[in-house]
């Protein structure tokens, strides 16, 4: 079934289902029934028209999808203009929230880069070239 624009299988509960919109969480889904009137115990397939009419006007209440991610965005963007500290950290693709890099953090930064030495392959590429200019020196 279709909800504002988000697909919502049709035999999960309502409890479960609801949490397939982006902003909305276990705890935010007991407010969000309370607020349509609805039971989280029932299947996204047996509301009725009205309980769904419910339910879209009580999620015009809570920030979802793009309006929460349009303001995620927004913040991410801000630290970065003022640069402070977590923006920086932003910029440079790094952890923002103290999590520690030696060692990990390879999400984030992505695919090891090798700075300051050579890796195996790349030293056997330059030792081979030197091999081949003597080889053709000594000739």
């Amino acid at each position: 079934m279709r909800i504002s624009g988000v697909e919502i299988p049709d035999n999960e509960r309502a409890e479960v289902g609801l949490t397939r919109f982006f902003g909305i969480g276990p705890k935010n889904v007991i407010d969000l029934a309370k607020k349509a009137g609805i039971n989280l115990n029932t299947r996204i397939k047996d509301l009725s028209r009205d309980d769904i009419g419910l339910l879209m006007k009580a999620l015009e209440t809570f920030k979802v999808e793009g309006d929460l991610k349009k303001e995620v965005r927004e913040n991410i963007d801000r630290l970065k203009a003022i640069r402070c500290y977590c923006g920086i950290r932003h910029i440079v693709s790094l952890p923002v929230r103290g999590q520690r890099t030696k060692s990990n953090a390879r999400t984030r930064k992505g695919k090891k880069k090798t700075v300051g030495s050579l890796t195996k392959e790349a030293w056997a590429k330059i030792e081979g070239q030197q091999n081949a200019a003597k080889v053709t020196k000594n000739s």
